[in-house]
């Protein structure tokens, strides 16, 4: 199989491709096929030029952790999760995401996402328990994994700005329904860093790795400012 890889070898450097082959099995995810090249004795790409080995992130390699996000043959996708029997063309292009900066190869710089929380203070204060009619949509926002899926397939983010994006209204919207003292502020921080510049797009839920149901944690949020301008 031919593997043709954006590469970047630094933060400021420019990138390039680079095209290697590799037999893989219908069965291997585009994680393991990257660790098959990577552990083999000597990289060399299509050409016979000798090739550093490609730099990607990953740490469960079970779709729990979201490190190994990247765009995969023109869909952002979790390596892990994309099995090489599901690839249509004869070639797998791998790309590192878009919306972030890159640090080297496949691998980019997603602290934005954390920067973006705590500019908008999204914590908890006063914990208050909620009915168990609630427990299977917060469960379901508790999953989010900060992969960035969402931000790259979104036609409202760029870079974090101003709209932060679909993880961020489900971390607003799993804060908001627990707290007992910060329910306004939270809600404010929903209005201006999210729900003013959302398109309702929806390609956030089409690309979530683990499902998050956003559309449901939008919905309540969405009646809770109705409900405030009331």
């Amino acid at each position: 199989m031919l593997i043709k890889i954006k590469r970047q070898d630094d933060a400021v450097s420019k990138p390039y491709w680079q095209t290697f082959e590799c037999e893989a099995a219908p069965d291997m995810t585009v994680s393991a096929l990257l660790d098959k090249l990577n552990y083999s004795d000597d990289l060399f790409d299509t050409e016979g030029n000798p090739a550093r080995r490609i730099r990607w992130e990953c740490s469960c390699t079970q779709k729990m952790c979201g490190a190994c996000a990247m765009v995969i043959n023109g869909t952002p996708r979790l390596a892990c999760a994309a099995f090489i029997r599901d690839i249509k063309n004869e070639t797998l292009v791998l790309e590192p995401l878009s919306k972030f900066p890159v640090v080297s190869d496949l691998i980019v710089d997603r602290g934005i996402i954390e920067e973006n929380l705590r500019r908008a203070e999204a914590y908890l204060g006063s914990y208050e328990q909620q009915s168990g009619r609630d427990f299977p949509q917060l469960y379901s926002a508790a999953k989010c994994l900060k992969c960035g899926l969402c931000l790259e397939v979104c036609p409202n983010y760029n870079s974090g700005e101003s709209f932060f994006g679909a993880l961020f209204a489900n971390d607003m919207y799993l804060l908001f329904r627990q707290t007992a003292d910060r329910s306004g502020e939270l809600l404010g921080e929903y209005n201006k860093h999210f729900a003013a510049g959302c398109s309702k797009a929806l390609s956030c839920v089409d690309v979530c790795p683990i499902g998050i149901d956003t559309l449901a944690s939008m919905s309540e949020m969405n009646r809770r400012r109705r409900k405030q301008r009331k």
